[in-house]
């Protein structure tokens, strides 16, 4: 495909993004950067592009191979980018951190079952 491509459709046929209008937010709070710039959702992604994309939990840094604004699936959607070797080495270590430091709230699901309240009332005595 060598028509231009908007950089939301490019993500969202990537699968960074699980659909459009969050690939069109992350772009509009300046999540997503195009050789360093900020861009808007309607800019043009080209074949070399050096990408940065935060999608809250993970940040990649991807160099454009090939372009699409059809969603296919994840082997298709992988031979549209390569990733950088910087990025994947920090992605590396934020997983290494993740399984070391667990978040102490991460195990509380919701509110506390009167089960619960109850180991917690027994706890503090």
């Amino acid at each position: 495909m060598n028509e231009p491509v908007r950089i939301d459709k490019w993500l969202w046929a990537a699968r960074f993004f699980k659909t459009r209008s969050l690939a069109t937010e992350a772009i509009e709070r300046g999540r997503v950067k195009i050789n360093g710039d900020r861009c808007k959702p309607a800019r043009n992604v080209r074949n070399g592009d050096v990408l940065e994309i935060d999608n809250g939990s993970t940040e990649w840094q991807v160099c454009v191979l090939a372009l699409s604004d059809k969603r296919g699936s994840a082997t298709v959607a992988r031979e549209l980018y390569r990733e950088t070797d910087e990025s994947l080495r920090r992605r590396e270590e934020q997983v290494e951190r993740r399984k070391l430091f667990s978040e102490p709230g991460e195990s509380i699901r919701g509110r506390p079952t009167k089960r619960d309240r109850r180991q917690l009332d027994r706890s503090r005595e």
